[in-house]
């Protein structure tokens, strides 16, 4: 029974990083302000340039280095969700494009480029078969080195690659930056009241784009995380799922907290595979507790509708574009 809890509460770990990464990404973007519904194609994105750049390494080599596996595979990552976020913040900001639409444009964009490359890359190569990474996912996926001498407790939570303990690192870094700093109380200005922070002297624009660029960064680690560390450097068309919005359901679960995102992520995470722990259940049930995490998200909807505290808002702006003229 206890190693089954165990099994249970590593597997919602597992699930739960790539929700942590996209809904941290999401909460940065939505602080200014700006809400960026094409966080699962950027997802999508972090995760086929990781591929990308990790198997021309690969093939390039005959000895591959871990370390350059790792390194030239998340570089090639950042800069495939940082273009994507570039892209989703010049049509909104300064074309004045409708977010809402951009951003769905940008998620069904992001996975037709990856499901693209997913099935050509190999053919550029004059290659057959599936993507299989075999040397940069086993770098990832390399854990610590003391784990398995804490029996159940290291199994249970030390047992992960580097990128699932970076994303509870970069929670709490953003979570102290929005709250302890001047560059988070400005962010949080922008997102309640742009034109009040541009009186105020506050690069309005500027904000905008850099939260939406690293807002976008940070979300595609998710898909690198999945494709590297949870399928160990295989690439599968469509794989994703809904995990993409499953991460910006998240970001409400969470109040627009970081900290928050950490235990929601892991509680969706948990949700997303409880039907796997459940014996007998018809596939019809299964279908229907995957819905858990959209019903309880509709839920806290409700309950902070309900409860109408400013905390409990999301920014005032968000969603809303800024025009500096009508000041």
């Amino acid at each position: 029974m206890i190693a089954t809890i165990a099994s249970f509460i590593t597997a919602a770990i597992i699930q739960g990083i790539p929700l942590l990464y996209g809904s941290l990404g999401e909460i940065i973007t939505e602080k200014s302000g700006n809400l960026n519904l094409g966080i699962p194609g950027i997802m999508y994105v972090g995760g086929i340039s990781g591929i990308i750049g990790g198997y021309i390494y690969e093939k390039s080599v005959e000895a591959p280095n871990p370390i350059l596996c790792i390194i030239i595979s998340l570089a090639a990552s950042l800069a495939g969700s940082a273009l994507m976020s570039l892209i989703y913040a010049f049509l909104t900001q300064t074309l004045k494009a409708n977010q809402n639409v951009t951003g769905l444009a940008l998620t069904t964009f992001g996975v037709g480029i990856g499901n693209f490359f997913g099935g050509s890359l190999l053919k550029l190569f004059n290659e057959s078969g599936s993507i299989s990474l075999l040397e940069t996912g086993k770098a990832y996926k390399t854990v610590l080195p003391f784990a398995s001498k804490l029996g159940l407790f290291g199994e249970t939570f030390l047992s992960f690659g580097f990128l699932a303990y970076s994303a509870i690192i970069i929670a709490i870094i953003t979570s102290f930056i929005l709250n302890k700093t001047r560059t988070g109380l400005n962010l949080r200005a922008i997102g309640e009241n742009p034109a009040t922070a541009d009186a105020a002297g506050i690069n309005v624009n500027k904000y905008k784009y850099l939260s939406t660029v690293f807002g976008g960064m940070i979300a595609g680690l998710g898909g690198l995380y999945f494709v590297m560390d949870y399928t160990a450097g295989a690439w599968t068309n469509n794989g994703f799922g809904d995990r993409g919005w499953l991460a910006i359901a998240i970001v409400i679960f969470a109040l627009w907290k970081p900290k928050s995102a950490i235990f929601s992520s892991f509680i969706f995470g948990g949700l997303y595979i409880i039907c796997v722990y459940i014996p007998g259940l018809s596939s019809s049930a299964k279908e229907i507790i995957k819905m858990l995490p959209y019903i309880v998200t509709i839920l806290v909807l409700i309950f902070i509708s309900a409860k109408n505290k400013k905390e409990h808002q999301p920014p005032q702006s968000l969603g809303l574009t800024y025009f500096r003229e009508e000041r």
